[in-house]
């Protein structure tokens, strides 16, 4: 039996794009090679890996069981060609590439002091941040895309290690000069409230704290990133259900204000994703504050 890098390619691109063709151009291969390279595979194996459902192609027992490993087996090798290029071009040290996935909030406000004092104290360190909400870097996880990923709700996709990270305080914010004192909930049921959309971590933790006490949203603006919110509650627009690390410039210019309302204090909490065929190096560890057990023995 002689698989090739290229048959396992073919394979996760299919199982990602469901067709032939779409795998193909991600490949930069025709749909016939495509289709020869995905033949070819199966007749080594002995065993088809998907099922033919009209133009599409979805993985059958045996595909969803090859899936994971042909993945781990493509980053390796890509890692293998990145180090074998950085030794032939400097004899000094290897750099330590970090991947790591976060969803907004985290990615644009928690981590990158963290990753400056990384990369103070390991200059050879470089840190590949993918950020999007989190079902964006939940499939990232799966897909082994990332070495760890940081949401800030709750993941409901199976085959994943989840743990906690750290807790993050909410707060209700309005343009300074918008808004009383005070608001009871019947003001804020009636009000505008600026959201992040569906598959946001943010959106599904303001739901979680609010709707209990609110019952549903009167009106809503959805927004697709906390910065647009952030902008748009200065301008005036409406409330917003952000952290208290987002809009801390904002408050602090007066742009914005803290609105005090008969909510109890909120939070929600962030956890650390990680596909359980992943190891995590120590300096990734170290970043986010993990103990070395945090993942068990990998």
């Amino acid at each position: 039996m002689h698989l090739t890098l290229r048959q396992w390619q073919v394979f996760v691109s299919i199982a990602d794009a469901g067709t032939t063709a779409a795998a193909g151009a991600q490949l930069a291969l025709s749909q016939s090679a495509t289709s020869a390279a995905l033949n070819e595979l199966e007749h080594q194996l002995a065993s088809p890996l998907f099922d033919r459902i009209g133009r599409r192609l979805v993985l059958n027992a045996q595909g969803r069981a090859l899936l994971d490993p042909a993945r781990a087996l493509l980053v390796a090798a890509t890692d293998l060609e990145r180090v074998a290029g950085v030794g032939q071009a400097n004899a000094g040290p290897l750099p330590l590439l970090l991947r790591l996935g976060a969803s907004t909030t985290i990615g644009n406000y928690l981590l990158p002091a963290r990753v400056a004092a990384l990369m103070r104290h390991t200059p050879q360190a470089q840190v590949d941040l993918r950020i999007g909400n989190s079902a964006d870097v939940v499939t990232a996880v799966q897909r082994l895309e990332v070495d760890l990923g940081l949401i800030e709700g709750p993941c409901h996709e199976s085959g994943l290690q989840v743990l906690p990270w750290q807790r993050d305080d909410l707060v209700i914010v309005a343009a300074a000069a918008s808004v009383p004192d005070r608001m009871d909930l019947a003001a804020l049921a009636r009000a505008r409230w600026l959201l992040r959309e569906p598959g946001s971590g943010t959106r599904e933790a303001v739901e979680q704290v609010l709707l209990p006490h609110l019952h549903h949203f009167a009106r809503s603006m959805q927004l697709g990133s906390t910065e647009a919110i952030k902008q748009a509650a200065a301008a005036g627009l409406g409330l917003a259900c952000l952290s208290r690390h987002a809009v801390a410039d904002l408050i602090a210019l007066g742009s914005l204000t803290v609105v005090d309302t008969q909510v109890p204090p909120m939070s929600r909490q962030l956890w650390v994703v990680r596909h359980p065929g992943k190891r995590v190096p120590p300096p990734l560890r170290a970043l986010l504050g993990l103990p070395a057990d945090a993942f068990g023995r990998e």
